[in-house]
């Protein structure tokens, strides 16, 4: 360096890497953030989790088990807290969620379809929304494949209302499987057989027709739009604003990377995949950044929280013995047939000689 140059002057705040810097600017504007858009993006998040309790009122409902709006609320938060706070909590929500529907009336088989019919129109749900965000985005070279995507979807959600409604239909699918299943296990080929017909039996009970299950289905939207909507509120809060549709795609992106059970809540992952997808939707990195942090801490930290409060002032102290006791009757009644309730009962009455009556004591005067 030769002696005529300029000093350099030395500015520690500036020699930050920009990852640093990017990440105070984000905390500054979040303590700066639009308190009214704060409040939007709680309402929305409130919203999400009360489209999630009804589609499980809904699913019940088909069922014959009837739960009040209140009790399916805070079943969902307790769960959710479970879910995205623990590690291994989609197997203790799962669990505890069982056990509540045990508790409603719903059997074992019910409780567990219901869980599964809930997580599929939860998946077609949001994959729809991925894929209507992505189609506006502007994939919009190959129109058809999208087509053929949702009719895909349009198809299995008719298959599982039907094998709801008609469970005889894989009756015989069924009972193939099971011999197969029993000739390779060596066992008889009709083992089995009256377990599975009583599970068909209870599922008798689910009359989901297509009116429901449109229901259902709107709901499981719904509670992804609320969510989105929360995202987007979390934006404006931060000052900055997305495309809706880029919005959309990003949010969809990291939902589906956050069911990936690596860390409870899909922390770090969902991250790493929603600020690069709200940089390209339109945002700057400081304000992606920021809008992120909001939405964690409302969606996540604030809905867990409110979760384990519900969690231990409603279920701590809930006695859930009673759902083990055996599987309730959530079918029909067995018919009693009048003809039987109006026989004679001489009918059924023992027959042969009347004992002849017993003499009675002679009185000595």
């Amino acid at each position: 360096m030769s002696h005529d140059a300029p000093p350099r002057k030395l500015d520690f705040p500036s020699a930050q890497s920009p990852r640093g810097k990017y990440w105070w600017v984000a905390w500054v504007s979040m303590y700066e953030a639009n308190w009214w858009w704060l409040l939007a993006s709680v309402l929305a998040a409130i919203a999400s989790m009360h489209s999630f309790a009804q589609i499980q009122r809904t699913l019940l409902k088909s069922a014959g088990v009837h739960v009040k709006q209140l009790r399916s609320e805070a079943a969902f938060y307790a769960a959710n807290s479970l879910s995205t706070t623990l590690p291994g909590g989609p197997v203790l929500s799962a669990t505890f969620l069982l056990r509540q529907q045990r508790i409603w009336g719903a059997s074992t088989v019910v409780a567990s379809w219901q869980l599964v019919m809930s997580g599929v129109l939860q998946a077609v749900g949001l994959a729809v929304l991925g894929l209507g965000g992505a189609f506006f985005l502007g994939a919009k070279n190959n129109p058809f494949s999208l087509l053929f995507t949702l009719g895909g979807f349009v198809a299995l959600l008719l298959l599982a209302q039907a094998v709801a409604s008609r469970p005889e239909l894989i009756d015989g699918i069924g009972c193939r499987v099971l011999s197969w299943v029993n000739s390779i296990r060596g066992r008889p080929a009709d083992a089995g057989l009256d377990k599975w017909r009583e599970m068909l039996m209870q599922l008798e009970s689910v009359s989901l027709g297509r009116r429901d299950l449109a229901v259902a289905f709107s709901w499981s939207l719904l509670n992804w739009i609320a969510d989105v909507a929360c995202l987007g509120f979390a934006a404006y809060a931060a000052g900055d604003h997305a495309s809706v549709a880029g919005l959309t795609v990003a949010y969809a992106a990291a939902r589906a990377v956050g069911t990936i059970p690596l860390m409870p809540g899909g922390l770090l992952v969902v991250e790493a995949v929603l600020v690069p997808g709200l940089v390209t939707s339109g945002m700057s990195l400081p304000s992606a950044i920021s809008a992120m942090l909001i939405y964690r801490l409302i969606s996540w930290l604030l809905i867990a929280v409110i979760g384990w409060v519900v969690f231990f002032f409603v279920f701590r102290t809930e006695n859930i013995a009673d759902a083990d006791d055996g599987d309730p009757i959530t079918g029909p009644l067995p018919v009693v047939r009048q003809s039987d309730l109006s026989a004679d009962p001489t009918e059924t009455a023992l027959q042969g000689p009347v004992p002849p009556p017993e003499p009675k004591p002679e009185n000595d005067d």
